[in-house]
C-alpha cells in the first residue's frame, strides 16, 4: 500500500520555530512523538496568542477544544535540533477548524512529520460550541489556500 507524500515547505503560511530539549529524547535516542504533539499544540495556539484571538486565562474569547488528532512520521528527529513548524489551515467550519501542521529541520526540505488537528471552539463558561466570530475567520482564511 503506497502512501502520500508529506506535505512541502511551500503550503505552510506561518511559522514557529522551537528548540529541541534534552528530555525531548526518549530511550531511542529520537524525541518522542508525544512532544511532537506538545510542538504542534505551542505552534496552533502561539499563533492566535499573536493575533490576539486567544488570550491565555482570558474568559472572553473562545477556546479551542481538540477533537480530533493524528501524526504521520517519516524521519526522527533528535536533540540538539532547532525544529521549524509550518501551520495552515486545511478547513473552516461553522464552529469548528482542521489545521495542518509539519515539522521541519532547519537542514532538510522534507518534512519529518505532518499533524492534523480539529479543534471546536467553544463559549469558555459553557463549553459548548460557538459560531467562530467573523475576526477569528478573517485571520484564519490568511492561513488557507486561497
Amino acid at each position: 500500500m503506497s502512501q502520500m507524500p508529506l506535505r512541502s515547505r511551500a503550503v505552510y503560511r506561518a511559522w514557529t520555530t522551537i528548540s529541541t530539549r534534552w528530555f525531548d529524547n526518549d530511550i531511542y535516542a529520537h524525541v518522542n512523538n508525544t512532544v511532537y504533539y506538545e510542538w504542534f499544540d505551542t505552534a496552533v495556539n502561539g499563533w492566535l496568542v499573536e493575533r490576539e484571538l486567544l488570550v491565555p486565562g482570558g474568559n472572553d474569547h473562545p477556546i479551542g477544544l481538540v477533537v480530533e488528532t493524528g501524526c504521520r512520521y517519516a524521519r526522527p528527529i533528535s536533540f540538539p535540533a532547532a525544529v521549524e513548524i509550518g501551520l495552515r489551515v486545511a478547513r473552516i467550519g461553522r464552529s469548528s477548524v482542521i489545521y495542518e501542521l509539519g515539522a521541519f529541520t532547519a537542514d532538510e526540505a522534507a518534512a519529518a512529520a505532518e499533524a492534523r488537528f480539529v479543534h471546536v471552539y467553544v463559549d469558555p463558561i459553557a463549553r459548548r460550541p460557538i459560531d467562530l466570530p467573523l475576526d477569528w475567520r478573517s485571520a484564519l482564511a490568511e492561513l488557507a489556500d486561497a
